[in-house]
């Protein structure tokens, strides 16, 4: 019986530590949008100049690429870029979201999606 009561006081204050240390992690949560910081970290430029220029292949346009005007990242199996770009396109400026999927190590980078937002420039 004495047995039976330490074991479960063992288990009891194991749960509580695990739930206090779940409660009292900061940070994002995992999988989670995280805005970027610096939109002018060369890394997303380039990321931003590859959504861009796939995008100009796969629907036959000219966009050029003015600025990131925001970011956000995502931790999958490597990172999402959730990327609003502001684009010349002749004379017009106009604002589209792209998401790339980057996997750096295996050298892979994939354009998901490229939208455009609503109440363009």
């Amino acid at each position: 019986m004495r047995l039976l009561i330490l074991a479960a006081t063992a288990v009891a204050v194991l749960l509580l530590e695990v739930s206090a240390a779940g409660a009292a992690r900061t940070g994002p949560p995992l999988g989670g949008w995280q805005p970027i910081k610096n939109l002018s970290d060369p890394y997303v430029r380039e990321i931003a100049e590859f959504a861009v220029k796939t995008h100009n292949v796969e629907a036959n346009t000219g966009l050029l690429l003015k600025k990131v005007v925001k970011g956000e990242t995502q931790v999958v199996a490597g990172t999402n870029y959730k990327l609003v770009v502001e684009v010349k396109d002749g004379a017009d400026a106009k604002r589209f979201e792209a998401l790339v999927w980057d996997k750096p190590w295996e050298h892979f980078r994939r354009l998901s999606s490229f939208k455009a937002v609503q109440g363009n420039v």
